[in-house]
Parts: structure tokens; C-alpha cells; sequence
């Protein structure tokens, strides 16, 4: 094992590598933008390193300081976190090149994940199940037409670069196929430099569901249980939960042999995550998009298992085995996640301010990864998550009303936050009775 790492991150993510590095014994330094400059992350860590101004591209998407960061800090290791350069094949590739160890998966991986339609064309090549689409990508607008026409509508309209729900869109006809197509193009050349789309078909009533692997040392690749993904807003999730309760069994071992699949095609190493969508009428499924990197909701797998998946990424990148016998490993109980974001419960935009009050709820099955404490600003420079709200119960019944306990006694005062929205979620009675799907916050909304 390695005596130093390197997050090249913030935010409570960084806070989470810190943690598990701790325990090991492993020296941490930590990098940081002057908007960050009073962030728990930085207090934390044995070492921080001030990257630059505020934006992005100035501190943590800066690829050149935060490998000078690590070259002045003499680390060993650097650990990307989610996010920012965490699925960038060339950083990946820029570490190993100055001799450290990359914490993530090898960055040929990461390139061939990265563009989905390249994703979509391996995975149905290994036999794993796409829904229909396109091979080839489109730039043409008349030519997506023709091309929608055999696929059949509604349609998603996907760009084929990044991720996050940025340039995507549905058409249910060709006139809103042109509309679509057109935003995402745009969307797509501006955010990711790239105006590559794919058309795939949509599956109006759907659950997000992804499995958890870790490709091994040994070169085997396992799959760790799946992660309901579903509760999401502008196509962005904001609750998990393990397992899914839209998950039959004889799916779920579909689902894991599909995601072992994945990850033997593309020579797959540590952690990484395999998302797919699923009918709920039929409990068929296919494959989304696999994110070559540590997930958010993360959580909500290691509360089920009992296993540490940042101390599991940590090994695997030094050559060594894990600390579990796969074969062993069954999960225990039902966990949910909650992303606490600094912003407000019905339209969900951004709230920057200064948090005057932060209180953890506590209690038995209660976790809470923060990555800000009372007197830290949240800035309009970075994603609003604030913390994330974790909870594990003996079965789902439990886990849902310790979480509603937690949610009360959340205290955070200054920003508006999410927290609203979660006292409704967890009384709704589509989410309470598991049969949600991936437009549960759309119709919550709309009523």
C-alpha cells in the first residue's frame, strides 16, 4: 500500500477519501480553490495545496496544478473522487506518466466508457442488452429523422460525450425529434466540445437501476448488489436505494451477470458502476451508460454489504487483494440516500448563502457525509450538494422511518435546501410502496 494520496477534489467526497485514508494510515493532501479555501476538506487533510481562483478551470479542472500539487507534495497516489477530472482519460494518463498511482480504473476503460455511443456498440457486442438505436453518431438533423423512423418513437436524444443529464431530451414525434435534436446539439458542442448525438428509444414508465463492480487485481470482475436510481430531477438523481424494490430476483442476477459482462469487456479495474434501465411491466432491462469512477451514492452499497468501497479502490489501485471473500458477501438490511443540496424544494435552483446553522440528525443507521459545516458559504462556482443523508434499516419499512426522523432533525439554516422536498418524498405514496419510476418528481411537481 502507498503512504500518501493526493484528492483531486472537494466537497464531501474529498472528506470521504480522507476518512477511509486515515484509518489506513495513509498521509492525505487535499487541493482547494480560494472559494473553498474554510471547506472541511481542507482542515482535514494532513496537507492542503491552493490551486487557484474559484472557477473550475482554475483550481480542480486545472490538470497542470493539480499534478504540481502532487509533485510538491511528494504523494504517491492521487484519488480523483466523482466529478471534475474524475473520467478523464488524459489525467488519468498525465498521472501515471509523472509515476503516481492512479486511483480508478485503467484510461482506456475510461475512453471507451466515455462515449456512449462507442459504449452502447461494446456492450451490445458482449451481449449485454441495449434498447434499439443508433451505431453511427448524428450530426444531421435530417439524417436523426430518417433514422427515427426505423427506431420508432418517443425517442431520447443523447449527447454522446459527457454526462449528467446535459443534452438529453424526448420526442415523442418528428417535430419534437427536430426541436430536441437541436438543443442537444448546441448543448452538447458547448459544454463538451462535441456535437456528437445518439438517438435511442425511450421507455416512458422506467426505473434507473446500476449495479456496483470492482474490477479486481487478479483481473476478475465482480458485481457488488444494485442501486435504485430512479427519484431524479432534469434527469439528475437525488435518492438512491439498495436493493431496489422494483427488482425481482431472477432480474437481479440478470442484472449482475449483464454488469460482470460490462466490465470484462473493456478490461475493467476498481471502482466502477454499470446503470441501466428497466421496465417495470416487463422486468427487462437495458444498458444506459457505466461511469468509470467512485459513485455518489455509493453509501447506500457499502450500508448493505458492511464493506468500505473507498478502502477496496484503495487496495486494488496497490496491486493487492481485497479485504472481503465476494463469495461470502450477503447484503443485510435496506439503505437510502438522500442528496442534501443548497437549493430550493419546488423548482430546484441553486441557492448560494452562508450556512449560519449546520446540526447532523443522529441515531442508530444514521450516516451523513458532509462536506460543509456551520459558517461555510456555498458559492454559485460548484454543484449545490451540500452533504449526503444516509440511512440503513432491518428491512425497507424501517429504513424509511428512520429516515424521515433524520430528515426532521436535519438542521441547516442560512441557503434554502432540499429538505422540504424529502418530508414529501418519504410520504408519498408511490415511493413509500416502491412502485416509482424515473418521472416520480415530474409528477410530484405537477400535481
Amino acid at each position: 500500500m502507498f503512504d500518501s494520496i493526493l484528492i483531486a477534489n472537494r466537497g464531501e467526497i474529498a472528506c470521504r477519501v480522507i476518512r477511509t485514508a486515515r484509518r489506513l494510515g495513509i498521509r492525505t493532501v487535499a487541493v482547494y480553490s480560494e472559494a473553498d479555501a474554510d471547506l472541511p476538506h481542507v482542515a482535514e487533510a494532513d496537507e492542503a495545496v491552493l490551486l487557484g481562483g474559484a472557477a473550475p478551470t482554475d483550481s480542480y479542472l486545472a490538470m497542470d496544478k493539480v499534478l504540481d500539487a502532487a509533485r510538491k507534495t511528494a504523494v504517491a497516489a492521487v484519488h480523483p473522487g466523482y466529478g471534475f477530472l474524475s473520467e478523464s482519460a488524459e489525467f488519468a494518463r498525465a498521472v501515471e506518466a509523472v509515476g503516481l498511482v492512479w486511483v480508478g480504473p485503467p484510461p482506456a476503460a475510461i475512453d471507451a466508457m466515455g462515449d456512449k455511443i462507442r459504449a452502447r456498440n461494446l456492450m451490445a457486442d458482449a451481449g449485454v442488452p441495449v434498447a434499439p438505436g443508433t451505431r453511427d453518431p448524428l450530426v444531421d438533423v435530417d439524417a436523426a429523422v430518417r433514422i427515427a423512423r426505423d427506431i420508432g418513437y418517443p425517442l431520447m436524444v443523447k449527447a454522446s460525450a459527457g454526462g449528467g443529464g446535459i443534452g438529453m431530451g424526448v420526442a415523442e414525434d418528428e417535430a419534437a425529434l427536430r426541436q430536441a435534436f437541436e438543443t442537444a446539439r448546441s448543448r452538447s458542442e458547448r459544454f463538451f466540445g462535441n456535437p456528437e448525438l445518439l438517438l435511442e428509444r425511450y421507455l416512458p414508465r422506467a426505473r434507473h437501476v446500476e449495479v456496483q463492480i470492482l474490477g479486481l487485481s487478479d483481473g476478475r470482475v465482480i458485481a457488488l448488489g444494485d442501486r435504485d436510481c430512479s427519484v431524479q430531477r432534469r434527469h439528475q438523481k437525488v435518492a438512491e436505494e439498495s436493493p431496489s424494490p422494483g427488482v425481482t430476483p431472477q432480474l437481479r442476477e440478470r442484472l449482475m451477470d449483464g454488469a460482470v459482462r460490462a466490465g470484462e469487456a473493456v478490461g475493467y479495474r476498481n471502482a466502477g458502476t454499470v446503470e441501466c434501465l428497466v421496465d417495470p411491466d416487463t422486468q427487462e432491462f437495458v444498458f444506459l451508460e457505466m461511469n468509470t469512477r467512485l459513485q455518489v451514492e455509493h453509501p447506500v452499497t457499502e450500508m448493505v454489504l458492511g464493506i468500505d468501497l473507498v478502502e477496496q479502490q484503495l487496495h486494488i489501485a496497490a496491486g493487492e487483494e481485497i479485504t472481503f471473500d465476494a463469495a461470502e458477501l450477503k447484503p443485510s438490511g435496506h439503505a437510502l440516500e438522500l442528496r442534501i443540496y443548497a437549493e430550493d424544494s419546488k423548482r430546484f435552483l441553486p441557492s448560494p448563502g452562508r450556512i449560519t446553522t449546520w446540526r447532523d440528525p443522529v441515531g442508530e443507521g444514521i450516516r451523513v457525509d458532509a462536506g460543509y459545516w456551520s459558517g461555510n458559504s456555498v458559492t454559485p462556482f460548484y454543484d449545490p450538494l451540500l452533504a449526503k443523508l444516509v440511512v440503513h434499516g432491518s428491512d425497507r419499512d424501517q429504513a424509511l422511518e428512520r429516515a424521515r426522523r433524520a430528515v426532521e432533525e436535519f438542521q441547516i439554516q442560512g441557503p434554502k435546501t432540499n429538505l422540504e422536498f424529502f418530508k414529501e418524498l418519504l410520504q408519498n405514496s408511490s415511493f413509500v410502496s416502491g412502485d416509482y419510476d424515473t418521472r416520480i418528481v415530474e409528477r410530484m411537481r405537477s400535481v
